[in-house]
């Protein structure tokens, strides 16, 4: 297991002031670049390299739940990018089409999805999704919501075992591989014993909801780097914060 800053295990005990974690989010992301400005692709006729799939529950009532925060981080890329989601039946999934990195070689054609089931059942829509692109199981990106990781830190990995996260579980089993890459968004343990389940269906805290959108900014600044200069740049950038 990676080992935590000492920073990060204060962040894991005791919630710190909302001030505190403003500021150290607002430095290392202006320490960083801030999202490339480039168009979407939309109704341009190209093959999709990389599907970038954000994790969480359809409805209203989850919408703003810590298990949520992998579709937050694609409605945010699709913001950056113009991409409009809309529903594709044959997957069934909400997609848009985007370029990320540019028009020339450097840029990449990606589709970001959300599922349109419950997250545990995420699998059936990302091996759908998988076979309507062509693309290999090793070019999907998946967002999820992290237990193990400190609220307001990001980090990235390929392949691994689910570490009892539902929608890790069933797209594991749905494309017969672990081997895709993870943004995981920390949203933290329960504080004293409140249930994990009952506590990622619940919306973050007034304190977390202060700096989330940072937050979410921070993870779709990762997948950026991680399409862009790849996985161990951006474990570079992204694991030293």
């Amino acid at each position: 297991m990676m080992k935590t800053a000492p920073r990060q295990r204060l962040l894991r005990h005791r919630p710190p002031s909302s001030f505190m974690v403003f500021a150290r989010l607002a430095r290392f992301r202006a320490a960083g670049r801030s999202h490339l400005s480039v168009q979407g692709a939309k109704g341009q006729e190209e093959r999709m390299t990389t599907v970038v799939v954000g994790l969480g529950n359809p409805g209203p009532e989850y919408a703003q739940t810590r298990h949520n925060v992998g579709q937050m981080v694609i409605d945010e890329l699709a913001r950056r990018y113009h991409g409009s989601l809309s529903r594709n039946k044959k997957t069934n999934a909400a997609e848009a089409s985007v370029r990320i990195g540019g028009a020339g070689p450097s840029g990449v054609a990606v589709a970001l999805a959300k599922p349109l089931s419950y997250m545990n059942l995420s699998g059936g829509p990302v091996s759908s999704i998988v076979k309507y692109y062509s693309v290999q199981p090793t070019a999907i990106v998946v967002i999820h919501d992290e237990l193990d990781v400190p609220f307001g830190a990001i980090r990235l990995k390929s392949g691994g075992g689910s570490a009892g996260h539902n929608g890790l579980k069933d797209i594991t089993k749905a494309i017969a591989t672990p081997d895709f890459v993870r943004v995981r968004v920390g949203v933290g343990r329960p504080p004293g014993r409140q249930d994990a389940a009952d506590y990622v269906l619940k919306p973050f805290s007034a304190t977390e909801r202060k700096e989330l959108d940072l937050v979410i900014a921070l993870a779709a600044d990762a997948v950026e780097d991680l399409l862009t200069k790849g996985l161990a740049d951006a474990q570079q950038r992204f694991h030293t914060a």
